[in-house]
């Protein structure tokens, strides 16, 4: 079960910390992303070292076609719109991932690795029924219950 093998002490950002808060939390203490809680505790979202880094990369233009005068986009403005907030945001809400893949205190480690694995996920926080987080399971708590060494 997750509970046997999650980290139970868990480092979380609030919804208005800084990216450089983030960063510093996640380079001292050797993390890849943090669990974003809003001001009840519950969780809203993960904040990634991708999220960070994303900050820094060019982001490209929507695809679009200029015909008589008119512009017609052929990717969505939208998208784009989203990816430009976010490569230029400064507090946590306006960078980090909403739409996040949890898991459960009795969740069976195969099934949690399963949904890391098609996710392309290093990290699930694990949360009761209210979303309060409760810990966070990774690639490695994973690897080392399957590959123990006695």
């Amino acid at each position: 079960m997750i509970k046997d093998i999650m980290t139970k002490e868990v480092i979380t950002v609030k919804e208005d910390d800084t990216a450089e808060k983030c960063a510093r939390l996640l380079s001292q203490n050797n993390l890849s992303g943090l669990p974003v809680l809003d001001d009840n505790g519950k969780l809203v979202g993960m904040v990634t070292e991708g999220d960070l880094i994303r900050r820094a990369s060019e982001i490209d233009g929507p695809a679009y076609l200029e015909i008589f005068g008119g512009i017609f986009y052929l990717d969505s403005p939208k998208e784009y719109m989203d990816k430009l907030r976010r490569s230029m945001g400064q507090i946590v809400r306006d960078i980090m991932t909403r739409d996040i893949v949890t898991a459960k205190l009795n969740d069976k480690v195969e099934d949690v690795a399963t949904v890391l694995v098609r996710n392309k996920l290093k990290r699930l926080p694990v949360v009761d029924e209210d979303r309060s987080v409760i810990g966070i399971v990774s690639r490695k708590d994973i690897m080392n219950y399957l590959f123990r060494t006695e």
